[in-house]
């Protein structure tokens, strides 16, 4: 029976997916190297240990597994990270894929479903953000998806690998079966931060920017609970498979958030007040990103059912108690 391999399945994202995945049926197998995702998160999946910047690591993992399709999600992901190290960010996320991607063609697997970013947007022209938006990243970490997602288009052309890239960012919450969560070290996200600082763990939640031209002067994102956003990637999976042809898909909800907002549903549902500290804005951040959903809702057939922003701020408050 073939096999869905899932680059960084044992990280946030990735670990939520392998659980849809296998509750459509699909017989998963998790590559990573444990640097920062959790072996529990793999949970009963099949586990590889392995490193997609060593080749022979790869190709021992397709060498001893019949696999159909991969799922990539294994990169660094810190955009504030990526402008102080970008030699970091360029030789890990373009070589891993680099990697992955040449022992996928050796092994003949031609499905591949990449976790993309809204960052290779850049500054946004129009709001929400469609999948035909000028493509201008202004930081290194979203360089890394747009050069990616080049070669993607370069592999296509040139070796009929098909693949379905899908733009988003600001994955949230947590399994509403509170079997995992969000736990990154160090935590840079909004939502699990508010929910450090009310329980203790940080001395204060830094608001960076109040100045915006927004309505009250903080950053507006756009927020997916990690669940619905795995649940695309199911969607994905089964569209490439059933008719290979490659796509680019936002995965968003054409409904944004401020940072004020967010922090006062947070209060309301813990009942507690987010000691808040107010910093410079950060290099690279921009006033409002929204992603359309609406492609994504006509070619997969997406529906969001987690991701009001209550639903997103109750489970992560759930798992981070926990």
């Amino acid at each position: 029976m073939s096999k869905i391999l899932v680059a960084g399945g044992a990280g946030y994202i990735g670990s939520h997916t392998v659980k849809e995945l296998r509750k459509q049926g699909f017989d998963v197998v998790v590559f990573d190297n444990l640097s920062t995702g959790r072996r529990e998160f793999v949970r009963d999946a099949e586990l590889i240990v392995g490193d997609l910047e060593v080749k022979d690591d790869i190709r021992s993992a397709f060498k001893s597994q019949n696999i159909a399709a991969v799922l990539h999600f294994a990169s660094l992901i810190q955009v504030s990270e990526s402008y102080i190290h970008p030699r970091k960010y360029y030789t890990q996320n373009l070589t891993s894929s680099l990697n992955l991607l040449d022992e996928m063609l050796e092994a003949g697997v031609r499905n591949f479903i990449f976790s993309s970013s809204a960052a290779v947007y850049g500054i946004p022209k129009q709001i929400p953000i469609p999948e035909d938006h000028p493509l201008d990243p202004f930081n290194p970490y979203g360089q890394t998806k747009f050069f990616v997602e080049r070669i993607l288009q370069d592999y296509d052309r040139a070796y009929k690998l098909k693949f379905i890239s899908l733009r988003y960012f600001n994955a949230s919450g947590a399994d509403p079966d509170g079997e995992m969560g969000e736990c990154h070290d160090p935590e840079t996200h909004l939502i699990p931060n508010i929910l450090l600082s009310v329980l203790g763990r940080k001395e204060n939640l830094d608001i960076f920017g109040t100045d915006f031209p927004t309505p009250d002067g903080t950053a507006i994102r756009d927020y997916i609970h990690v669940t619905d956003l795995a649940n695309a990637h199911v969607l994905a999976l089964q569209k490439l498979m059933a008719s290979p042809r490659s796509e680019f898909i936002n995965l968003g909800t054409n409904r944004g958030y401020s940072v004020k907002e967010v922090i006062a549903r947070a209060e309301k549902i813990t009942g507690k007040k987010v000691p808040v500290r107010e910093m410079p804005k950060r290099e690279g951040d921009v006033p409002v990103l929204l992603a359309s959903k609406d492609k994504a809702e006509r070619l997969l057939g997406w529906k969001l059912r987690n991701s009001e922003i209550e639903t997103i701020i109750e489970t992560a408050w759930r798992w981070h108690r926990k």
